[in-house]
Order: C-alpha cells, then structure tokens, then sequence
C-alpha cells in the first residue's frame, strides 16, 4: 500500500474518478491531511463511510518519528526515522521573516563532494514526496508553529530525485494542501544539467540555487566530482537558458572553505564567471567536522571576499551563521547516530 501523503491533488483526484467518485473528494481528503491535521482516517467525518473503508484498504497514514532534536538560538536540528527504520534529517532555521527548514530529499548522497558530511554514507535510497511532506508535518506539530519558507538543501541531491521532489513542491505549494508559496520554495542542485533542462520544461515557479563552491574547473573538479560530468562553462550555459525561459533570479551557493576558495583571485574568478547573469551569490560560513579535514574561513577572511564581489558589482549575501551549539554540518546528526550505534 502507498502512503497517502505521497499523492498530490491531482493524483487524488485521478484516484477517486478511477473508483467512480466525484474527485471533489479529493480536496476534501486534502484540507483533512493538510489543515485539519487529522492522524486516521475515522476522523474525516464528512465523508462516507465506504468511502472511508476503501481508502484504509488502499492507503496507509504512516508518519515520520523524531529520534532527537537538538536546540540553539533560532535553530532547531531534528534526526528522524522513517518507515523502514532509515535516518534523515530536518532543519528549522528561524528568521525575521518567518521559519525556513531545510528538507533531506534522499538517505545519504551520492554526489561525493568533498567538503560535505551527507556523502560520508553512501545514499541508500530516495525518500518519497511523502516522506520530505511528513518532515514539515511533523516539525510544525512538535514547535506548534507554522513553517513559512522550504529550502530543498539538505541531505541529499534534489535532482537525483526529481520525480519525487516535484510531487513534494506540489503538494506544499497547493493551496488546498500546505500552501506555502513558490516563490517561498528554493531548490538546491550541485548541477545535473539534464535535470535542469527538464525544471526548465516543466515550468516550475520555484526558486532554483546552484551549489558552486568553486570559480574554476580545477577546483571544482577536486570538490565536486559532479563537475567532471557537467563542468562549468555547460552548467552556465543551461542556467543562461534558464534565465532567459523564466526571467528568475538564481542563487550561487558558495561554501568559503580556508585556503582553498575564498583568496582574492578566487573572488575575482567568480565574479568573471556569473558576469551577465541575473543572479547573486550567497557566502555560506563552512560549519567543520571531526571527519572531514576543511577548515572554516576567517571572518576577515569572508568579508574581503565579500567586498571583491561588491567591488565587481556582483550581487553578494553573506548567510548568517546557525547551530554552533548543534552539530551544524548537513549529515552530521545522522553520521554521528549511525557510527555510534
């Protein structure tokens, strides 16, 4: 049986026209999952109860179990367990402008990037759109409040999973499911070109980032394996093609990592190579682990860095810093769970 939190509207609506319903039914199945928050299907009191018996034949409303939550300022880092007793992550980061929390699209990642503890353990396998829907469900029960904006950046590589993460964003950005607004939905990708392409296609209204990290192919190449397969000038090519398809901002992640990334000729690479773009780029504060040998870069470190940028009139943010009392570090909560059984 398929859990029902994996079924977007419209899936619903195919299913309930396929058993001769009214797909009307399907909304109202929805604003029980997504506003009345209901944990059985007894509780859906307006519909009948036949109706009822068959979707507890056809469905299950299985949920996802916080195995620990660690607290900081503004921060909450959560390690649940799905289903088949397999780890994720979740991250609720709160903001002036309302809660963001950082979904895990996969169990593990396979894109082997050098600086990142997720691609320690190897992916085991894609989490379903009803599992990425099950870690808002569940943080916005635990803290009684409502989540705002989803960054799709945690473990896991969203375009490694495509078909899932698409259901996932329609299902939260429906107004009769989760209703969180597109432009309050941000997908991260290392780059897989062909998956980019087909974003492009099918027209989707979210924010996309690039994780860059790097200014050239050398460079990239030793932190991000995926750069031998799409290396740079392709990867800016297509995002020209997405520019011009969407006329939508893109995002450049760029971790500063000492000594490797953040000198000034790196700055002034960088700057050279989104020239022309409507984008900026976002500095993001490298949070170290015990396993992995990259340092942070210092904070004089970064704002020269920044003001390179600035003075290459590259539109630059530098991404406030969260959890140094939580183990920060994306797949770091699960690493450590895992290793220390």
């Amino acid at each position: 049986m398929r859990n029902i939190y994996d079924y977007t509207l419209e899936d619903l609506e195919s299913y309930f026209l396929s058993n001769g319903e009214k797909k009307f039914k399907a909304v109202q199945v929805f604003d029980w999952l997504y506003k009345k928050r209901v944990t059985s299907f007894d509780e859906m009191s307006n519909i009948k109860k036949d109706v009822i018996e068959k979707l507890k034949q056809d469905f299950t409303m299985n949920t996802i179990k916080i195995v620990e939550r660690q607290e900081d300022i503004d921060v909450v880092k959560y390690l649940f367990e799905l289903e088949d007793s397999m780890k994720v992550e979740g991250v609720l980061m709160k903001h002036d402008y309302g809660n963001s929390l950082c979904v895990s699209t996969e169990v593990g990642c396979n894109m082997g990037c050098a600086f990142c503890e997720s691609g320690r353990l190897k992916k085991k396998r894609n989490l379903s759109a009803g599992e990425m829907v099950m870690q808002i469900l569940a943080i916005e029960k635990d803290l009684s409040i409502r989540i705002s904006h989803v960054v799709l950046m945690g473990i896991g590589e969203p375009f490694d999973n495509y078909e899932n993460v698409i259901n996932f964003i329609h299902i939260i950005n429906s107004g009769k499911g989760i209703d969180i607004g597109a432009r309050h939905i941000t997908v991260s990708t290392c780059g897989i070109i062909p998956k980019i392409k087909e974003f492009i296609k099918d027209g989707n209204q979210v924010n996309l980032a690039i994780s860059l990290h790097a200014s050239n192919n050398k460079l990239r190449n030793e932190l991000m394996p995926i750069n031998k397969v799409y290396p740079l000038e392709d990867l800016m090519e297509i995002l020209k093609e997405y520019e011009k398809e969407t006329n939508r901002r893109i995002t450049f992640e760029y971790i500063l990592l000492d000594g490797i990334n953040d000198k000034e000729e790196n700055a002034i690479e960088l700057s050279k190579l989104v020239k022309g773009l409507n984008c900026y780029i976002n500095l993001i504060p490298y949070n170290e682990t015990s396993h992995i040998k990259y340092k942070k870069s210092s904070k004089e470190q970064i704002l020269k860095f920044y003001d390179t940028l600035k003075k290459n009139k590259v539109g630059v943010t530098i991404r406030r810093e969260f959890g140094s009392k939580v183990m920060a570090a994306c797949g770091q909560l699960r690493a450590n769970y895992e290793e220390g059984k």
